[in-house]
């Protein structure tokens, strides 16, 4: 049996950037002023970098539930669980990587004013094989002016991500993470272990997929950076050009829910596809509603994605991402063509 680009990565030690493809042919559906949770910080992971870019302005505790999405993600209104494949996976649901075969990487700088922070991930992920992976690291530093003292927090994850075709129409999918948190800011204490997560896609139909997944389900060690939380959503293709999607996200330690939902309509353009995205969330935790929004392109060899989350309601958060990816090797994807 040949040697899989993802056996080798991991041989070799060698981390890039994981994809998020959009592309119709594939992947399934394509593809304040108080203290409070931060929902735009972002991580992703394994590695060799390519480039990306996230602004936001809010408010200053990391949550690795929002950290590890990307703009496609972001721009849908993050509902996604139901197609998530490349690094998309990563933050939503390990499960979908088999939905395409290709290999991709990604990576990503990011910037948010209202803490300083900066935000770098990279990831590779390979389908082409028989057990479909990624790898991911992401780093978060910030330094929050909380009551007129300057502070500083810093998170670095590394993971990696593995999924199975059960049968065509039905996919599991695991990840696990390591995590390391520091912080100086009174009351917030340094923690380290490993996390998991699990998944599972089902296509229902020949548009249709549901996505079920829980983060941070198991860990070695307890720690706010990363709540436990389960989630699901269903993601349609009407035609061809055009993806729905709406996903769903409660914390299990009852701090809220999160719903959201969006639309892509994927355009061609000679040899280039240009995905527009559109969608909207609400954090019930937060008390918070955003507006979502983004656009890309991408041809067989590399793909620009840019996306923008504002708060509507409930504070004043923006939050800005771009991510640039490579592929390699793009092959049919027998789970979506499988009967």
């Amino acid at each position: 049996m040949r040697a899989s680009a993802f056996t080798l990565f991991f041989r070799f030690g060698v981390r890039v950037g994981s994809v998020r493809g959009s592309a119709p042919g594939c992947a399934f559906v394509a593809s304040t002023g108080k203290l409070r949770k931060h929902s735009g910080m972002r991580l992703w992971i394994p590695v060799v970098a390519v480039s990306s870019l996230f602004v936001a302005t809010a408010s200053a505790e990391s949550d690795s539930l929002d950290d590890l999405l990307g703009p496609r993600e972001i721009a849908v209104g993050e509902a996604m669980r139901g197609g998530a494949t490349g690094g998309s996976s990563i933050g939503l649901n390990p499960a979908g990587l088999p939905l395409n075969r290709e290999l991709v990487f990604e990576g990503g700088y990011g910037y948010r004013g209202s803490d300083s922070a900066s935000l770098i991930g990279v990831s590779a992920c390979d389908s082409t094989n028989l057990v479909p992976g990624c790898f991911f690291y992401d780093r978060a530093s910030s330094s929050p002016d909380l009551n007129g003292s300057s502070s500083s927090r810093t998170t670095n994850v590394f993971g990696l991500s593995l999924s199975r075709v059960l049968v065509p129409r039905v996919m599991v999918g695991m990840a696990s993470k390591y995590y390391r948190f520091t912080s100086d800011v009174m009351d917030e204490k340094a923690a380290s272990g490993f996390q998991f997560d699990a998944g599972a896609t089902v296509r229902l139909t020949d548009i249709i997929n549901i996505g079920l997944s829980g983060q941070n389900l198991v860990g070695t060690k307890d720690s706010t950076q990363f709540p436990r939380a389960i989630g699901g959503g269903i993601l349609a293709r009407p035609i061809d050009i055009l993806s729905i999607s709406f996903d769903s996200r409660w914390k299990t330690n009852g701090d809220g829910a999160r719903y959201g939902g969006g639309g892509e309509l994927f355009l061609r353009a000679g040899d280039y596809g240009i995905p527009l995205r559109i969608g909207g969330l609400a954090d019930t935790g937060l008390d918070s509603k955003y507006f979502t929004g983004g656009l890309g392109i991408s041809n067989i060899r590399w793909g620009i994605d840019i996306a923008a989350r504002k708060e509507v309601s409930g504070g004043n958060e923006t939050l800005i991402l771009a991510s640039m990816r490579f592929y390699g090797p793009r092959m049919a994807a027998p789970a979506l063509d499988a009967q």
